[in-house]
């Protein structure tokens, strides 16, 4: 490895802490005590990363951050602290900084960050973007998880037959992705992929939407029309949400799908269709069934073969990838440079549980690219749903007490403020906020944070 960090602090047990913890990873470690000595040594050697603490007298971390890149532009820079406000880390994210990080900080976190600075500095952007795309994609589904790898394995194999397909989930988990994955490996990708929204068409119109009708037929059919089955004939019909299709349509649609004909409002002669059916649903339609709501006998005609589509929060492993994969969408949409999402906004966003799925991390992210003013997410650009369903990440350290014992008082001053610090983060900086979610009056909080800081 044997790779130069410099580590810019005013606070020597910061330094000694940092230099042992890197010299232990390999890399080659060397300190500086102020801001004026950093821009000293920087002049005279190169590093391939700068850590630096924001908070120091007369050349701050900006400054040294600055004469990094005056330097050499190249030179990712981290930048570490207690209480910088939200606005320093946009100044110093707008300056180049490859990331900012809160203290106190999880050391297993943190040297992940420098591993991925020192990557970044001899990776091009496009060839990290490609190395990202590598073995993601599958169509439009983006994800590497486990849960992810066994909905590709399947999409493949049922792809080339004419098996029709029930894809069940919670909205916002990628259903009408994977119909269009099915469809677009299937021997029908040439042909149309037709997208029927079955709660989004009135009871009054869907008959005549799926199967079409004579001019005639009713008030205002002054045409004739053809319905969605033929715009499909011998490509794919997907039916989303079919659980909200009435008892009458269904029976029809029963027809349609054993028989392989329909007939248009106002005529009686048949009309043969060659068709794929891939339906989704987020029901429980086997209790739908049950409880008389959804006919058996369709249910079972759409059930050939069921993919169950996991919700976000059951394969957190991908959140880095979808996160990172819209934000190239929507940075480009917006003509925008943003980089990446920022650890700390990512470990917010790996806490929440997300309710709306795929679809509310999407948004989330067009939100925050259009918040953002630096060249990265920064967690003040989060707009979360429910904040009360993000938790502060539980403490790491270990409980057993070991031969020589502890100081508790450390310890737990140690623990209140990790806790105290993310609490502050997941509430942009709101004291009432941060209170509520720690349980406690802000006049305590204020008083607790007196006394971190003193």
């Amino acid at each position: 490895m044997n790779n130069a960090i410099l580590i810019v602090d005013d606070e020597l047990s910061m330094r000694e802490f940092l230099e042992i913890l890197l010299a232990k990873e390999g890399y080659r470690v060397s300190c500086a005590a102020s801001g004026e000595e950093a821009c000293s040594v920087l002049d005279r050697e190169i590093f391939d990363l700068v850590i630096t603490d924001i908070r120091m007298d007369t050349i701050d971390g900006i400054g040294v951050l600055r004469k990094v890149k005056e330097v050499n532009s190249e030179t990712p820079v981290i930048i570490i602290s207690a209480f910088a406000t939200a606005e320093t880390a946009v100044e110093a994210m707008k300056d180049g900084a490859y990331d900012y990080i809160p203290k106190p900080f999880d050391t297993g976190e943190f040297k992940k960050i420098v591993r991925d600075a020192i990557h970044k500095k001899t990776v091009s952007r496009d060839e990290e973007e490609d190395h990202l795309r590598k073995g993601y994609h599958f169509g439009c589904l983006v994800g590497e998880s486990p849960e992810m790898k066994r909905i590709y394995d399947l999409i493949q194999r049922v792809a080339s037959t004419k098996t029709n397909i029930l894809i069940s989930g919670a909205s916002g988990t990628g259903k009408e992705l994977v119909a269009r994955a099915i469809h677009g490996q299937s021997q029908r990708q040439d042909k149309p992929f037709v997208v029927i929204n079955c709660a989004g068409i009135p009871e009054t119109l869907i008959e005549s939407e799926l199967f079409g009708h004579k001019k005639g037929a009713f008030t205002g059919a002054s045409t004739d029309k053809a319905g969605l089955f033929e715009a499909a004939d011998r490509g794919t019909v997907f039916f989303d949400e079919i659980g909200e299709l009435s008892p009458a349509i269904q029976v029809k649609l029963l027809r349609v799908i054993q028989e392989k004909t329909f007939t248009r409002i106002g005529e009686t002669k048949e009309r043969r269709v060659d068709v794929r059916f891939i339906s989704a649903t987020n029901k429980n339609l086997e209790e739908e069934v049950m409880n008389g709501g959804f006919r058996e006998d369709l249910f079972f005609r759409l059930n050939v073969i069921e993919i169950s589509m996991p919700p976000l929060r059951e394969r957190k492993g991908d959140l880095p990838l979808l996160a990172h994969h819209f934000l190239g969408k929507y940075s480009k949409e917006s003509e925008k440079d943003i980089k990446k999402v920022s650890t700390y906004a990512m470990d917010i966003l790996s806490q929440y549980p997300f309710p709306g799925n795929v679809r509310e991390l999407e948004n989330i992210i067009e939100r925050s690219v259009a918040l953002e003013t630096s060249n990265i997410v920064l967690p003040q650009s989060l707009t979360l749903s429910d904040l009360k369903k993000v938790r502060v990440k539980e403490d790491r350290r270990r409980t057993d007490l070991g031969p020589d014992g502890i100081e508790l008082d450390r310890v737990m001053a140690e623990i209140e403020r990790d806790y105290i610090l993310k609490a502050m983060e997941i509430a942009h900086g709101s004291k009432q906020r941060a209170a509520e979610l720690l349980g406690i009056t802000p006049d305590s909080l204020k008083y607790r944070l007196t006394k971190l800081d003193s």
